[in-house]
């Protein structure tokens, strides 16, 4: 099964052949990836999933005013009713029409298979516990977290930093971890405290750093679920 989905933005817009054959493509595609999210493994593709909805829904939207701009020409007269019907005359040589079709038939397919994967996203963001270890510091954009890998039976150690970057319309967070090193889960467990005291000592540059330490009980994949969904917590308690 392939890692990288297929669903291009290019299989929506580039409709020069066969509208069934686009059409089974986008299905088996849809497919394989629900397949992926019945298995727990749920990113990259529901991120990329939202983010094509998002991207297909504005073709949409910028498609409807682009036929409002385009020339008119009188489509039938309604002699009872006195009302005249006008259609869209398009300019030679474009597919739009068959864009807007495929897209419109896609979207709530698609739509369908990012709820399949919201709900696991929801169940194991439930699932997952987080809690700060220590007293935080004012300054909690950097620091490390911890997250277990329960099918290794591993406790992963991270750090993280925020960085906040600007785009035309506005501000963003986005959030950059850094793979420390892994400690072996069973026997005597040690603490959060005692291994955030030990980062302390080894790392000089952070000498009061805001640590979080995740625990759950699943065992789904640590780095398509996991490590993704926790990241996502993770920016949410430092910012509630």
């Amino acid at each position: 099964m392939n890692e990288k989905s297929q669903l291009s933005l290019d299989l929506f817009t580039r409709v020069q052949d066969d509208l069934e054959k686009r059409r089974y493509l986008i299905l088996g595609e849809l497919k394989e990836i629900s397949s992926r999210f019945q298995y727990y493994k749920i990113y990259p593709h529901l991120s990329e999933l939202v983010e094509l909805r998002n991207t297909l829904a504005d073709i949409i939207s910028r498609l409807q005013d682009l036929r409002n701009k385009f020339p008119k020409r009188i489509g039938k007269i309604d002699w009872v009713n006195r009302t005249i019907e006008h259609e869209v005359v398009f300019v030679d040589g474009t597919d739009l029409s068959a864009v807007q079709d495929l897209i419109i038939w896609a979207l709530p397919r698609i739509e369908k298979v990012i709820e399949e994967g919201a709900a696991i996203h929801e169940f194991v963001e439930r699932e997952l516990s987080v809690e700060q270890v220590g007293i935080l510091p004012n300054y909690r954009e950097e620091g490390y977290f911890f997250l277990p890998d329960n099918k290794k039976r591993l406790l992963n150690l991270f750090r993280f930093e925020v960085s906040i970057f600007q785009s035309s319309d506005d501000r963003y967070r986005a959030l950059k971890t850094t793979y420390m090193k892994s400690l072996k889960q069973g026997g005597a467990l040690r603490s959060p405290g005692s291994i955030k005291l030990d980062l302390i000592r080894e790392v000089k540059e952070l000498p009061n750093p805001a640590t979080y330490s995740f625990n759950t009980q699943l065992d789904f994949s640590f780095s398509h679920t996991i490590l993704p969904v926790a990241k996502r917590k993770l920016m949410q308690t430092i910012y509630h």
